[in-house]
Order: C-alpha cells, then structure tokens, then sequence
C-alpha cells in the first residue's frame, strides 16, 4: 500500500481557482482544479509533521512460526514533503513529488529473537509525474504516468510506474464527482491494479462529505474563517528498508488513524494541523526485496493504539484559507 499515496500525487497538486466557475466551461484545467484541489493534504507545497503513537501490543510470525507476544513501547516519526509543479497549461501538468520519512521504533523484546534490532530508519521516495487533460464520453478525463525511486539513508532500492486515468462524471459547485483506474508497474506491489473514487458533497448546514477512495473518507466544516474541523478516516502507511546478512528486506505496514482533524490558517501561508483519535493496523509485514509483499518472512498483528500528529505546510504558490 506504500504506492497508494504516490499514486494519487498527479491529482493531489492540481491548485484551486475561486473563480472556476465564471471561467470558460471548455477550460479543461480549470475544471479539474475546481475538483480535485484539497483531495489529499499531500497537495500542500511543503509540509512537516510528527507523528507520535502510544504503546501497543502485538503477536507476530517468522517463517510461519508464532513468536512470544511482544510490545511496540514506542513510535514516532518525522515527515517532510514537497510537491511542486513546472509546467502547467490547458492540456499538460508535469510536477515532482518529494519525500522523506524518518521513523524511530522501540520494542520491549528485538522482532527477530537473537538479534538486536535496528530503532531508527530513514526512508525517503522521488517522483515525477506527467498529467494530460482530455475529453471522452463528453467529460472530461485526466491520464497521468508517473516515474519514482526510493530508498534508504545507505541504498536507492526501487524504481516504480505508475499510470492513472479518471473521469469526471460530475462537477458543480454542489458535488462533485469521479471514478478511475490506476495500474501499478512494481513486481512487489500487493494490489497491481487499484479503483479510485472521489467524491465531495456540500450539505446545506455547511459540513461537507470528502471522500477519496482507497484513502479517506471525512466529513468536514468551516467553523471560522481560518479554521476547519474534520471527522473520518484516513489510511496511514510506514515503509522503510533494514539490511541483514547481505540481504535487504522491505517493512511496509498500513494503518487507518479514525479521530478528529483540526487545520489552522497561521497567515503568510502557513497552515498548522493538529490530528488525533485512535490507530489500526491493517497490516505489518517484512520481506526479501526482490519478493513480494505476499511472500513475507515475518508477519505482525498490532492491537489499536492512539494517535497524536501535529504539522505545519507552506504553500508559497496559493492564496488560499484552510485547504
């Protein structure tokens, strides 16, 4: 699930125009601005969060064979994020997508009995993403490839494609609406195929329903003119790369963080999150690089937990409130 969060990068950068609606209806990008702008917080131009998790519990395999129940005492984790654009015109969009994560895990007994395990990991990915806006079925769609790298502080490991293509079945300033395919070109994905679904529906007593299928589903609201309070849930995912015996082995869990949201314009630009509420693992897994995630040594299974983020993003190219 690690490419999910790339994949829906090409969308996530598309800026808002509070004029889409007076513009010329055969303006292709300006529509697809009014409907995927702040689908995912990874639109913002740069962004730096901490992530901290309380304690948890967890049984795990290695090999197929039950280990002694552990604890997860500890995890917290650093991120920063860019996503920028260099061109942008009625028919092409070409942007870069940059990441880094540093996460830091402390376990009451190693994962691997005999071994003393590793606690702070860096991860850090590279994309660049091509966009073209057409029209079919007399609507209008988005294709989009993308190219990305990733690895660790001592290796570059993968290289990914990634190709996308979505329709916008509706878009006014009420609802809007789309449906798409992605296909992802990685021999170690889970899924090689993916669905996505957006939706986003105003109400008339102000909330508004954002969905963004397979990755959140919120419900939203305006309570001042620089804050926003948000309900749901999002999927979180953590990877990074360990080394033992000459081999390299890829740990990928996701998780769904189900709480609260609140966003702050800070002015000049800036905007502080704070997000927390309570945090499930779908899935941790560990495997040799050049296997897939199906075909994993080690296996853990996490009991729920909570969740405390707080960030700050600056979005130099918009004008905008809390987005």
């Amino acid at each position: 699930m690690k490419t999910l969060r790339r994949m829906l990068v090409p969308l996530a950068i598309l800026p808002l125009k509070n004029s889409i609606y007076a513009q010329k209806k055969d303006s292709i990008p300006l529509k697809v601005r009014a409907f995927f702008a702040d689908k995912i917080p990874q639109a913002r131009n740069f962004n730096l969060e901490y992530t901290f998790v309380t304690p948890s519990s967890f049984s795990s395999q290695l090999q197929g064979k039950d280990l002694p129940d552990n604890k997860m005492k500890s995890f917290q984790q650093v991120k920063a994020d860019a996503n920028i654009y260099f061109i942008k015109n009625r028919s092409w969009l070409l942007s870069t997508a940059l990441s880094y994560r540093f996460t830091s895990i402390s376990n009451e007994s190693p994962v691997i009995p005999g071994i003393e395990g590793e606690k702070n990991f860096h991860y850090h990915s590279e994309a660049i993403n091509l966009s073209y806006f057409s029209r079919l079925l007399k609507k209008t769609a988005i294709y989009s490839a993308s190219i990305s790298t990733d690895g660790s502080d001592q290796h570059f490991e993968r290289i990914r494609g990634l190709v996308t293509a979505s329709l916008i079945l509706k878009a006014t300033p009420k609802t809007k609406m789309s449906l798409g395919l992605a296909g992802i070109i990685d021999p170690s994905t889970q899924i090689p195929i993916l669905p996505i679904f957006t939706l986003e529906n105003r109400f008339n007593n102000g909330w508004v329903l954002d969905v963004l299928l397979p990755k959140k589903v919120l419900v939203r609201k305006d309570i001042s003119s620089s804050g926003r309070l948000s309900l749901g849930t999002e999927m979180d995912n953590t990877s990074f790369y360990t080394y033992r015996n000459n081999n390299t082995y890829e740990f990928r869990q996701a998780a769904l963080n189900s709480g609260v949201i609140y966003e702050h314009n800070l002015g000049g630009n800036f905007i502080g999150t704070f997000k927390t509420g309570l945090r499930a693992n779908i899935n941790s897994r560990a495997f040799n690089k050049q296997d897939s995630f199906n075909d994993y040594i080690w296996k853990g299974t996490y009991k729920p937990s909570f969740y405390f983020n707080a960030g700050i993003s600056y979005n130099p190219f918009e004008r905008r409130k809390v987005k």
